[in-house]
């Protein structure tokens, strides 16, 4: 983790409760302190903060700390009122029955996208992500989605402010073959990474435009599985996208 040192109270809290998710147990403030980067007499403050507030409690065992329920419980209460999430979960999830792969919905973060809505396909061996998750635009077919949509000199500026790093062996970095692959993906209206992100994993995404915001709906999973039904997923993919065109969730990208 990058030092903390120098960086505001609320991005410390926010560290010291991922790194409960990172290590998945009690936690001493030493720990914290230590995992975090952070000054042990400022994490001793933040802590204090976060027991006051019910957010996080003494476990008892060498004054170990964990977090309440309450983070749980805000969570849930945050995501079951999310709109865009509740109107689009019914078509992803029978997205999800019919390929048997992960479905994503993605935006872009800035310099990346960031996973919105992970649905885990159901068989063993599938691709795996996380809510929340930052993915790099030029190798990731949401990432792709995104870059399409913007003007030419947008992109080129973009790429120069991140430049693509080589993630597998199969990432394009080169800005000409990158837009070329980006022309043809608009040309055809989905977008495809083949072990560009993740090797054997391919996805496919197609743009929903909701609020006037661009989002990309994906399916992803072991490439042998995705190439065996590739016409089919496509066709599974489209239909969710204008069935959500049809019910005025989305609209088609201009």
């Amino acid at each position: 983790m990058d030092s903390l040192a120098d960086t505001t109270s609320p991005e410390r809290i926010l560290a010291i409760l991922e790194m409960f998710e990172r290590e998945r147990r009690p936690l001493s403030l030493k720990e914290l302190a230590e995992y975090c980067q952070i000054p042990p007499s400022t994490c001793h403050t933040l802590v204090q903060t976060l027991l006051k507030h019910s957010y996080l409690y003494n476990t008892g065992r060498r004054k170990d700390l964990y977090p309440t329920r309450k983070v749980y419980d805000i969570g849930v209460a945050v995501v079951a009122n999310d709109l865009i999430l509740q109107r689009l979960e019914p078509a992803m999830q029978a997205l999800r029955v019919a390929t048997r792969e992960t479905i994503i919905l993605g935006k872009r973060h800035r310099g990346s996208v960031i996973y919105l809505e992970v649905l885990e396909g159901p068989q063993t061996v599938r691709y795996s992500a996380k809510v929340g998750d930052l993915k790099p635009l030029h190798s990731t077919c949401i990432g792709k989605t995104v870059l399409s949509s913007l003007p030419p000199e947008v992109i080129r500026r973009q790429l120069a402010e991140h430049p693509p790093e080589k993630v597998t062996a199969k990432t394009i970095v080169s800005y000409a073959r990158l837009m070329d692959n980006l022309r043809k993906g608009k040309k055809r209206g989905y977008f495809m990474t083949r072990g560009e992100n993740v090797p054997d994993v391919s996805a496919i995404a197609v743009p929903l435009s909701i609020n006037d915001e661009l989002f990309g709906l994906a399916v992803a999973g072991p490439s042998h599985r995705i190439d065996a039904r590739f016409d089919e997923t496509i066709r599974e993919l489209r239909d969710a996208q204008k069935d959500l065109v049809k019910l005025g969730i989305a609209r088609l990208q201009a």
